[in-house]
């Protein structure tokens, strides 16, 4: 029967540390496990994980690919989709400003331009005040009865 007392570990479960620079007797004297020469068996030999001993590292030998536009102008994008929707659910003032379309959370910011996109359908009599506009979009405002201008 076995008692808490008389359980032991599993043959092999349990190694003995490895005991580095204690004599030759030890087995692991002389040159510590380090090896004969080289920075890493040097004391205070420190460097990088990612470097690879000279070798030309990874980030050097991956290729490169893309293109980041440094001049590339933000624009917030709205369909008219959008605006129809937006029309049904409040009721909006005779202008509609950016101001406005950020008041009903259609916009993240109101210092971005806004442009105005051709994408869905438009019953809503609106006039916009935006920063720019499709052509698609414009004659659905227009045949709406809307009006644009540009801010």
């Amino acid at each position: 029967m076995d008692v808490l007392s008389n359980l032991t570990y599993a043959k092999g479960s349990k190694k003995k540390k490895k005991r580095i620079g204690r004599g030759e007797g030890s087995g692991h004297g002389g040159t510590a496990t380090r090896g004969m020469n080289g920075q890493h068996s040097r004391s205070g030999a420190k460097f990088k994980s990612w470097f690879e001993g000279g070798q030309m590292p990874l980030q050097r030998r991956i290729p490169k690919f893309g293109f980041t536009n440094i001049f590339k102008k933000q624009v917030q994008i709205l369909n008219v989709s959008d605006l129809q929707k937006l029309a049904e659910s409040v009721k909006l003032p005779e202008v509609v400003t950016v101001e406005v379309l950020k008041s009903n959370g259609l916009l993240s910011s109101k210092n971005l331009p806004v442009k105005i996109l051709g994408n869905g359908e438009l019953k809503a009599k609106l006039a916009l005040e935006v920063n720019a506009v499709s052509e698609s979009a414009k004659t659905k405002i227009e045949a709406a009865g809307g009006s644009i201008k540009l801010v």
